[in-house]
């Protein structure tokens, strides 16, 4: 599996054009601004999942469309050497500095017809996280693997460690980031009602 954050931008315009959508209406649609749909259509910024789930809504399909290979009835098997660092999808969370801050490794992404999104996510130190909050439809299940994080939810903060888990919906605006200067790994599901 390769690095998937080269071809999402691509897959983003290839539906808007095959749907004869113009950049203007995904961005009315998805909330989003212009400039934002062709920084995300270029490659040249690849947001938050929240801002994706928006422009999959504003297409009509699942937020794991711009990230499928191929699509599978059956079970879907991940192997652990499947989610190593060359077949991560990697998001800059907040277009002011094109932070990469959080690697995604997707667990199912051959899965037809999913509605839940998962994902192992190794999460970056970063001594001082700037961030902006984000919102979108569904529910988020986070269960931490390895160091500490901090999940700004509405205008609580939650700091969880290993083996600490919280379950949420998403509507509410949040934020999930390594704790000061810490570095961590999660097991993260996305759900998103389609």
């Amino acid at each position: 599996m390769s690095n998937n954050s080269s071809f999402i931008g691509s897959k983003i315009r290839g539906l808007r054009e095959t749907k004869n959508l113009s950049v203007e209406e995904i961005a009315e649609r998805s909330g989003l601004t212009v400039e934002q749909i062709n920084s995300i259509e270029n490659d040249v910024n690849l947001p938050s999942l929240g801002p994706l789930i928006k422009i999959a809504r504003a297409l009509g399909v699942r937020l794991g469309t711009f990230m499928d290979d191929s699509d599978a009835l059956g079970p879907i098997v991940t192997r652990a050497k499947d989610c190593e660092a060359d077949s991560s999808i990697s998001f800059s969370n907040g277009a002011v500095d094109a932070r990469k801050h959080m690697e995604y490794h997707p667990l199912a992404q051959q899965k037809a017809g999913r509605h839940m999104e998962p994902f192992v996510i190794d999460i970056n130190p970063e001594d001082s996280p700037e961030f902006q909050l984000s919102a979108h439809e569904g529910e988020e299940f986070i269960y931490v693997m390895q160091g500490e994080v901090e999940i700004v939810y509405g205008k609580e903060t939650y700091n969880l460690k290993e083996g600490d888990s919280i379950f949420y919906d998403s509507i509410v605006k949040h934020h999930v980031h390594g704790a000061p200067g810490k570095s961590a790994k999660i097991l993260a599901v996305v759900y998103i009602p389609f």
